[in-house]
Protein backbone atom coordinates (compact mmCIF):
# COMPACT_ATOMS: atom_id res chain seq x y z
CA UNK A 1 0.00 0.00 0.00
CA UNK A 2 1.10 3.68 -1.03
CA UNK A 3 0.11 6.62 1.63
CA UNK A 4 0.14 9.91 0.51
CA UNK A 5 -0.77 12.54 2.86
CA UNK A 6 -2.06 16.11 0.98
CA UNK A 7 0.30 18.85 1.98
CA UNK A 8 -1.89 21.18 4.97
CA UNK A 9 -3.43 24.16 4.00
CA UNK A 10 -4.90 25.57 7.25
CA UNK A 11 -3.51 24.67 10.73
CA UNK A 12 -4.35 21.34 12.92
CA UNK A 13 -6.82 21.78 15.28
CA UNK A 14 -9.18 19.41 17.95
CA UNK A 15 -8.92 17.11 20.88
CA UNK A 16 -8.74 13.70 20.03
CA UNK A 17 -8.05 10.43 22.12
CA UNK A 18 -5.50 7.45 21.17
CA UNK A 19 -5.58 3.82 21.41
CA UNK A 20 -4.58 2.27 24.49
CA UNK A 21 -0.78 2.14 25.48
CA UNK A 22 0.58 -1.02 23.34
CA UNK A 23 3.17 -1.44 25.79
CA UNK A 24 0.83 -1.53 28.77
CA UNK A 25 -1.66 -3.84 26.55
CA UNK A 26 0.96 -6.69 26.36
CA UNK A 27 1.41 -6.50 30.10
CA UNK A 28 -2.59 -6.29 31.21
CA UNK A 29 -3.50 -9.24 29.19
CA UNK A 30 -0.78 -11.77 30.00
CA UNK A 31 -0.70 -10.57 33.74
CA UNK A 32 -4.57 -11.12 33.63
CA UNK A 33 -3.97 -14.17 32.23
CA UNK A 34 -2.22 -15.32 35.48
CA UNK A 35 -5.27 -14.20 37.55
CA UNK A 36 -7.95 -16.32 39.18
CA UNK A 37 -11.38 -14.65 37.89
CA UNK A 38 -12.26 -12.11 34.95
CA UNK A 39 -10.59 -8.96 34.04
CA UNK A 40 -12.15 -6.26 31.80
CA UNK A 41 -9.84 -3.83 30.13
CA UNK A 42 -10.97 -0.83 28.62
CA UNK A 43 -9.30 1.10 25.56
CA UNK A 44 -7.60 -1.99 24.46
CA UNK A 45 -5.71 -1.16 20.94
CA UNK A 46 -6.36 -4.16 18.53
CA UNK A 47 -2.95 -3.99 16.36
CA UNK A 48 -0.27 -6.44 14.45
CA UNK A 49 1.38 -6.23 17.81
CA UNK A 50 -1.48 -6.80 20.43
CA UNK A 51 -2.85 -9.51 18.32
CA UNK A 52 0.27 -11.43 18.59
CA UNK A 53 0.30 -11.85 22.53
CA UNK A 54 -3.34 -12.31 22.55
CA UNK A 55 -3.13 -14.86 19.81
CA UNK A 56 -0.52 -16.76 21.79
CA UNK A 57 -1.97 -16.68 25.14
CA UNK A 58 -4.99 -18.25 23.31
CA UNK A 59 -2.67 -21.29 22.15
CA UNK A 60 -1.66 -21.58 25.67
CA UNK A 61 -5.01 -22.34 27.02
CA UNK A 62 -6.64 -18.39 27.76
CA UNK A 63 -8.86 -17.04 25.04
CA UNK A 64 -10.18 -13.71 25.15
CA UNK A 65 -12.68 -11.42 23.64
CA UNK A 66 -12.78 -7.74 22.10
CA UNK A 67 -15.74 -5.86 21.52
CA UNK A 68 -15.49 -2.23 20.83
CA UNK A 69 -12.16 -1.68 22.59
CA UNK A 70 -13.07 -4.02 25.53
CA UNK A 71 -10.85 -7.08 26.09
CA UNK A 72 -12.29 -9.82 28.40
CA UNK A 73 -10.19 -12.30 29.58
CA UNK A 74 -10.69 -15.40 32.10
CA UNK A 75 -6.95 -16.55 33.45
CA UNK A 76 -5.66 -19.31 35.81
CA UNK A 77 -6.07 -21.72 32.32
CA UNK A 78 -2.88 -22.28 30.99
CA UNK A 79 -1.35 -25.62 29.83
CA UNK A 80 1.04 -26.96 27.47
CA UNK A 81 1.59 -25.94 24.53
CA UNK A 82 3.77 -27.53 20.90
CA UNK A 83 4.73 -24.07 19.39
CA UNK A 84 3.66 -20.62 20.96
CA UNK A 85 3.73 -18.18 17.44
CA UNK A 86 4.69 -14.68 18.91
CA UNK A 87 4.89 -13.34 15.21
CA UNK A 88 6.84 -9.96 14.96
CA UNK A 89 6.16 -8.90 18.53
CA UNK A 90 9.63 -9.34 20.79
CA UNK A 91 7.40 -7.73 23.43
CA UNK A 92 5.76 -10.50 23.82
CA UNK A 93 8.31 -13.34 23.02
CA UNK A 94 10.53 -11.86 26.13
CA UNK A 95 7.27 -11.39 28.50
CA UNK A 96 5.87 -14.71 27.72
CA UNK A 97 9.28 -16.22 28.46
CA UNK A 98 9.30 -15.10 32.35
CA UNK A 99 5.61 -16.24 32.32
CA UNK A 100 6.14 -19.76 30.95
CA UNK A 101 9.33 -20.42 33.12
CA UNK A 102 7.13 -19.13 36.57
CA UNK A 103 4.72 -21.14 35.60
CA UNK A 104 6.44 -24.66 34.74
CA UNK A 105 4.90 -24.50 31.55
CA UNK A 106 5.72 -26.34 28.46
CA UNK A 107 6.48 -24.99 24.97
CA UNK A 108 8.52 -23.39 22.54
CA UNK A 109 8.45 -19.77 21.79
CA UNK A 110 8.93 -18.81 18.07
CA UNK A 111 8.17 -16.11 15.76
CA UNK A 112 8.55 -14.58 12.41
CA UNK A 113 12.31 -13.82 10.67
CA UNK A 114 12.82 -10.44 11.87
CA UNK A 115 12.10 -11.58 15.78
CA UNK A 116 14.55 -14.56 15.12
CA UNK A 117 17.11 -12.09 14.40
CA UNK A 118 16.56 -10.59 17.68
CA UNK A 119 19.18 -11.72 20.34
CA UNK A 120 17.12 -13.85 23.02
CA UNK A 121 20.05 -14.74 25.01
CA UNK A 122 19.88 -11.82 27.17
CA UNK A 123 17.09 -13.56 28.29
CA UNK A 124 17.70 -17.39 28.11
CA UNK A 125 20.96 -16.80 30.39
CA UNK A 126 19.55 -15.64 33.58
CA UNK A 127 16.89 -17.30 33.01
CA UNK A 128 19.04 -20.56 33.24
CA UNK A 129 21.28 -18.11 36.64
CA UNK A 130 17.40 -19.28 38.30
CA UNK A 131 17.29 -22.80 37.13
CA UNK A 132 15.30 -22.25 34.06
CA UNK A 133 15.53 -25.38 31.53
CA UNK A 134 15.93 -23.88 27.95
CA UNK A 135 17.10 -25.22 24.43
CA UNK A 136 17.69 -21.97 22.56
CA UNK A 137 19.18 -21.83 18.75
CA UNK A 138 22.36 -19.88 18.48
CA UNK A 139 21.30 -17.59 21.15
CA UNK A 140 17.98 -16.77 18.97
CA UNK A 141 14.33 -17.63 18.26
CA UNK A 142 12.72 -20.66 18.72
CA UNK A 143 12.87 -21.35 22.66
CA UNK A 144 12.11 -24.42 23.91
CA UNK A 145 11.01 -24.63 27.84
CA UNK A 146 10.56 -27.67 30.30
CA UNK A 147 9.48 -27.50 33.80
CA UNK A 148 11.62 -26.94 36.06
CA UNK A 149 12.14 -25.13 39.81
CA UNK A 150 13.65 -21.45 39.57
CA UNK A 151 15.66 -19.92 42.36
CA UNK A 152 15.85 -16.73 43.62
CA UNK A 153 19.12 -14.82 42.16
CA UNK A 154 20.89 -11.52 42.37
CA UNK A 155 21.53 -10.34 38.64
CA UNK A 156 23.22 -7.58 36.91
CA UNK A 157 21.44 -6.60 33.18
CA UNK A 158 24.22 -5.83 30.91
CA UNK A 159 22.34 -3.82 28.94
CA UNK A 160 19.31 -1.52 29.98
CA UNK A 161 16.28 -3.51 28.58
CA UNK A 162 12.60 -2.92 29.86
CA UNK A 163 11.96 -6.18 28.23
CA UNK A 164 14.83 -8.24 29.79
CA UNK A 165 13.78 -6.83 33.24
CA UNK A 166 10.10 -7.64 32.84
CA UNK A 167 10.81 -11.20 31.57
CA UNK A 168 13.12 -11.76 34.61
CA UNK A 169 10.84 -9.96 36.82
CA UNK A 170 7.42 -12.36 35.92
CA UNK A 171 10.19 -15.54 36.29
CA UNK A 172 11.02 -14.50 39.91
CA UNK A 173 7.19 -14.33 40.98
CA UNK A 174 7.00 -17.78 40.60
CA UNK A 175 10.94 -18.58 42.38
CA UNK A 176 11.84 -20.03 45.51
CA UNK A 177 13.29 -17.23 47.31
CA UNK A 178 13.19 -13.05 46.40
CA UNK A 179 15.50 -11.97 43.21
CA UNK A 180 17.10 -8.82 43.32
CA UNK A 181 17.50 -7.33 39.41
CA UNK A 182 20.16 -3.98 38.68
CA UNK A 183 19.88 -2.34 35.33
CA UNK A 184 22.97 -0.04 34.20
CA UNK A 185 20.60 2.73 33.40
CA UNK A 186 16.98 3.65 32.93
CA UNK A 187 14.39 1.72 31.87
CA UNK A 188 11.16 1.49 31.65
CA UNK A 189 9.39 0.54 34.73
CA UNK A 190 5.26 -0.70 33.36
CA UNK A 191 5.81 -4.05 34.96
CA UNK A 192 6.91 -3.28 38.32
CA UNK A 193 3.52 -0.87 38.46
CA UNK A 194 1.27 -2.85 37.33
CA UNK A 195 2.07 -6.09 39.10
CA UNK A 196 2.24 -3.63 42.33
CA UNK A 197 -1.04 -2.56 41.64
CA UNK A 198 -2.42 -6.53 41.28
CA UNK A 199 -0.84 -7.21 44.76
CA UNK A 200 2.71 -8.60 43.64
CA UNK A 201 5.69 -7.09 46.07
CA UNK A 202 8.43 -5.58 44.23
CA UNK A 203 10.92 -2.93 46.00
CA UNK A 204 12.48 -0.67 44.20
CA UNK A 205 16.24 1.31 45.05
CA UNK A 206 17.32 3.69 42.02
CA UNK A 207 17.98 1.45 39.58
CA UNK A 208 17.66 -1.86 41.74
CA UNK A 209 14.21 -3.81 41.95
CA UNK A 210 13.78 -6.59 44.51
CA UNK A 211 10.98 -9.18 43.40
CA UNK A 212 9.45 -11.52 45.96
CA UNK A 213 8.28 -14.50 45.32
CA UNK A 214 3.85 -15.12 45.02
CA UNK A 215 2.73 -18.28 44.93
CA UNK A 216 0.28 -19.17 43.42
CA UNK A 217 0.29 -16.85 40.70
CA UNK A 218 -3.07 -16.91 40.69
CA UNK A 219 -3.02 -14.40 43.76
CA UNK A 220 -2.52 -11.94 41.69
CA UNK A 221 -5.74 -9.71 41.28
CA UNK A 222 -8.33 -9.49 37.98
CA UNK A 223 -7.76 -6.11 36.20
CA UNK A 224 -10.65 -4.15 35.73
CA UNK A 225 -10.32 -0.40 34.01
CA UNK A 226 -9.19 2.02 30.96
CA UNK A 227 -5.73 1.55 29.46
CA UNK A 228 -4.12 5.70 29.04
CA UNK A 229 -3.44 6.16 25.07
CA UNK A 230 0.11 5.28 24.14
CA UNK A 231 2.41 8.23 23.95
CA UNK A 232 4.14 6.23 21.55
CA UNK A 233 0.99 6.87 18.76
CA UNK A 234 0.38 10.48 20.54
CA UNK A 235 4.04 11.24 19.18
CA UNK A 236 3.16 10.68 15.45
CA UNK A 237 -0.06 13.33 15.59
CA UNK A 238 2.28 16.06 18.00
CA UNK A 239 4.86 15.91 15.44
CA UNK A 240 1.76 16.58 13.02
CA UNK A 241 0.87 19.28 14.88
CA UNK A 242 4.14 20.60 15.42
CA UNK A 243 5.64 21.20 12.00
CA UNK A 244 2.01 22.63 10.47
CA UNK A 245 2.17 26.62 11.48
CA UNK A 246 -0.27 27.94 13.67
CA UNK A 247 -1.58 24.41 14.58
CA UNK A 248 -3.20 23.40 18.43
CA UNK A 249 -4.05 20.33 19.56
CA UNK A 250 -5.18 17.88 22.42
CA UNK A 251 -4.55 14.32 22.83
CA UNK A 252 -6.51 12.99 26.01
CA UNK A 253 -6.03 10.15 28.39
CA UNK A 254 -2.27 9.86 27.32
CA UNK A 255 0.46 7.92 29.66
CA UNK A 256 2.76 10.15 31.19
CA UNK A 257 4.63 7.38 32.40
CA UNK A 258 8.10 9.83 33.25
CA UNK A 259 10.29 7.10 31.75
CA UNK A 260 8.46 7.35 28.04
CA UNK A 261 7.49 11.43 27.72
CA UNK A 262 10.90 11.73 26.76
CA UNK A 263 8.98 13.13 23.37
CA UNK A 264 7.70 16.35 24.92
CA UNK A 265 10.68 17.06 26.46
CA UNK A 266 12.17 17.15 23.10
CA UNK A 267 9.64 18.71 21.07
CA UNK A 268 9.25 21.64 24.07
CA UNK A 269 13.08 21.83 23.75
CA UNK A 270 12.53 22.35 20.10
CA UNK A 271 10.22 25.10 20.70
CA UNK A 272 6.51 23.76 20.68
CA UNK A 273 4.52 24.74 23.48
CA UNK A 274 3.61 21.84 25.50
CA UNK A 275 0.68 21.78 28.80
CA UNK A 276 -0.56 18.77 30.90
CA UNK A 277 -3.91 18.87 31.90
CA UNK A 278 -6.15 16.37 34.32
CA UNK A 279 -3.42 14.64 35.14
CA UNK A 280 -4.78 11.22 36.85
CA UNK A 281 -3.39 7.98 37.76
CA UNK A 282 -4.43 4.31 36.35
CA UNK A 283 -3.05 0.85 36.68
CA UNK A 284 -0.56 2.46 38.71
CA UNK A 285 0.28 4.83 35.95
CA UNK A 286 0.47 8.59 35.53
CA UNK A 287 -2.33 9.77 32.59
CA UNK A 288 -3.15 13.05 31.79
CA UNK A 289 -4.45 15.24 28.59
CA UNK A 290 -1.32 16.51 26.35
CA UNK A 291 -2.24 19.89 24.43
CA UNK A 292 0.45 21.22 21.94
CA UNK A 293 0.63 24.78 20.31
CA UNK A 294 2.98 25.07 17.43
CA UNK A 295 5.40 27.85 16.95
CA UNK A 296 8.52 27.55 15.03
CA UNK A 297 10.85 25.03 15.84
CA UNK A 298 14.67 24.92 15.79
CA UNK A 299 18.01 22.48 16.38
CA UNK A 300 18.83 20.70 19.84
CA UNK A 301 20.93 18.45 20.83
CA UNK A 302 19.91 15.23 21.99
CA UNK A 303 21.28 12.53 23.95
CA UNK A 304 22.10 10.58 27.65
CA UNK A 305 18.83 10.02 29.56
CA UNK A 306 16.79 12.18 27.10
CA UNK A 307 17.61 9.56 24.64
CA UNK A 308 16.33 6.45 26.70
CA UNK A 309 12.74 8.19 27.62
CA UNK A 310 12.06 8.65 23.86
CA UNK A 311 13.92 6.00 22.03
CA UNK A 312 10.71 4.42 20.21
CA UNK A 313 9.95 8.33 18.83
CA UNK A 314 13.02 9.28 16.95
CA UNK A 315 11.56 8.78 13.46
CA UNK A 316 8.91 10.99 14.48
CA UNK A 317 12.20 13.46 16.10
CA UNK A 318 13.69 13.83 13.24
CA UNK A 319 10.63 14.57 10.87
CA UNK A 320 10.15 17.47 13.78
CA UNK A 321 13.98 17.96 13.20
CA UNK A 322 13.86 18.34 9.04
CA UNK A 323 11.48 20.85 9.52
CA UNK A 324 13.13 23.05 12.23
CA UNK A 325 15.60 25.62 12.00
CA UNK A 326 19.33 24.88 12.63
CA UNK A 327 20.82 21.46 12.81
CA UNK A 328 19.78 18.82 15.25
CA UNK A 329 22.11 16.32 16.70
CA UNK A 330 21.08 12.97 17.91
CA UNK A 331 23.98 10.76 20.35
CA UNK A 332 24.34 7.51 22.61
CA UNK A 333 21.27 6.09 20.45
CA UNK A 334 23.17 3.00 19.07
CA UNK A 335 19.92 1.12 20.72
CA UNK A 336 18.03 2.19 17.56
CA UNK A 337 19.78 0.12 14.88
CA UNK A 338 18.50 -3.19 17.16
CA UNK A 339 14.85 -2.44 16.32
CA UNK A 340 12.54 -3.74 13.80
CA UNK A 341 15.38 -2.64 11.43
CA UNK A 342 18.59 -0.22 12.24
CA UNK A 343 16.60 2.88 12.26
CA UNK A 344 19.04 5.12 12.46
CA UNK A 345 20.08 3.36 8.78
CA UNK A 346 16.61 3.56 7.86
CA UNK A 347 15.88 7.39 9.28
CA UNK A 348 19.12 8.71 7.17
CA UNK A 349 18.09 6.80 4.45
CA UNK A 350 14.89 7.52 3.89
CA UNK A 351 14.99 11.39 5.17
CA UNK A 352 17.96 11.79 2.10
CA UNK A 353 15.01 9.92 -0.44
CA UNK A 354 12.95 13.17 0.61
CA UNK A 355 15.54 15.64 0.06
CA UNK A 356 17.00 15.88 3.62
CA UNK A 357 20.14 17.20 4.54
CA UNK A 358 20.90 14.71 6.95
CA UNK A 359 23.92 11.97 8.08
CA UNK A 360 24.28 9.17 10.00
CA UNK A 361 26.76 8.64 12.75
CA UNK A 362 27.21 5.29 14.71
CA UNK A 363 25.36 6.05 17.78
CA UNK A 364 22.74 9.01 16.16
CA UNK A 365 22.35 11.06 13.10
CA UNK A 366 22.67 14.74 12.25
CA UNK A 367 19.50 16.61 10.65
CA UNK A 368 20.10 19.95 8.72
CA UNK A 369 16.69 21.52 8.87
CA UNK A 370 14.71 23.31 5.79
CA UNK A 371 15.70 21.04 3.27
CA UNK A 372 13.17 18.69 2.53
CA UNK A 373 11.39 18.61 -0.95
CA UNK A 374 9.32 15.64 -1.32
CA UNK A 375 9.68 12.22 -2.85
CA UNK A 376 9.70 8.73 -2.31
CA UNK A 377 10.35 7.35 1.31
CA UNK A 378 9.86 3.17 2.02
CA UNK A 379 8.71 1.87 5.02
CA UNK A 380 11.10 -1.21 5.44
CA UNK A 381 8.70 -3.15 7.30
CA UNK A 382 8.93 -0.04 10.10
CA UNK A 383 5.94 1.19 11.26
CA UNK A 384 6.95 3.88 13.09
CA UNK A 385 9.54 5.04 9.86
CA UNK A 386 6.35 4.32 7.60
CA UNK A 387 4.26 7.20 10.01
CA UNK A 388 6.62 9.40 10.40
CA UNK A 389 7.87 10.04 6.49
CA UNK A 390 4.12 10.10 5.70
CA UNK A 391 3.97 13.22 8.00
CA UNK A 392 6.68 14.77 5.72
CA UNK A 393 3.73 15.07 3.70
CA UNK A 394 2.04 17.61 5.44
CA UNK A 395 4.98 19.73 4.55
CA UNK A 396 6.01 18.66 0.88
CA UNK A 397 4.93 15.99 -1.51
CA UNK A 398 5.72 12.66 0.10
CA UNK A 399 4.92 8.83 -1.37
CA UNK A 400 5.23 6.27 0.95
CA UNK A 401 5.64 2.99 -0.02
CA UNK A 402 5.18 -0.45 2.11
CA UNK A 403 2.90 1.88 4.22
CA UNK A 404 0.78 -0.94 5.32
CA UNK A 405 3.19 -1.88 7.83
CA UNK A 406 1.30 0.48 10.46
CA UNK A 407 -1.58 -1.52 10.94
CA UNK A 408 1.64 -3.37 13.30
CA UNK A 409 0.90 -0.31 16.03
CA UNK A 410 -1.58 2.24 14.95
CA UNK A 411 -3.77 1.19 12.18
CA UNK A 412 -6.29 4.38 13.09
CA UNK A 413 -3.31 6.67 12.14
CA UNK A 414 -4.42 8.29 9.07
CA UNK A 415 -8.13 8.49 10.05
CA UNK A 416 -6.90 10.34 13.53
CA UNK A 417 -4.78 12.91 11.39
CA UNK A 418 -7.73 13.71 8.94
CA UNK A 419 -10.02 14.03 11.71
CA UNK A 420 -7.47 16.87 13.05
CA UNK A 421 -7.29 18.22 9.27
CA UNK A 422 -10.68 20.24 9.26
CA UNK A 423 -12.09 17.75 6.91
CA UNK A 424 -9.46 16.77 5.17
CA UNK A 425 -8.81 13.15 4.27
CA UNK A 426 -5.69 11.13 3.62
CA UNK A 427 -5.17 9.92 -0.47
CA UNK A 428 -4.74 6.11 0.21
CA UNK A 429 -3.57 3.92 -2.72
CA UNK A 430 -3.96 0.22 -2.56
Amino acid sequence: MELCLPPAVSPLHGRIAVPGDKSLAHRAALFASLTVGESVIENYPDSGVTRAMRNALATLGVPSTLEDGVLRLSGNRWHDAAVVYCGNSCTTFRLLAGALAATGTAAVLDGSEGLRRRPMDRIAEPLRLMGADISATDGHAPLAFRPAPLRGIDYTLPVASAQVLSCLQLAALGAEGASTFRVPGPVRDHTTRMLRAMGARIEEDGLTTRVHPLWPLGALRPLKGKLPGDISSAAFLLVAAAIVPDSRITVANVGLNPTRTGILDVLSEMGAVIEITNARDTFGEPTGDVTLTAASLKGIEIGGDLVVRSIDEFPAIAVAAAFAEGTTIVRDAEELRYKESDRIAAIVTQLRALGADVAEAPDGFTVRGGTVRGGTARANGDHRLAMSMALCGLRAPVTVCGAEILNESFPEFTSKLAALRCGEGADLVK
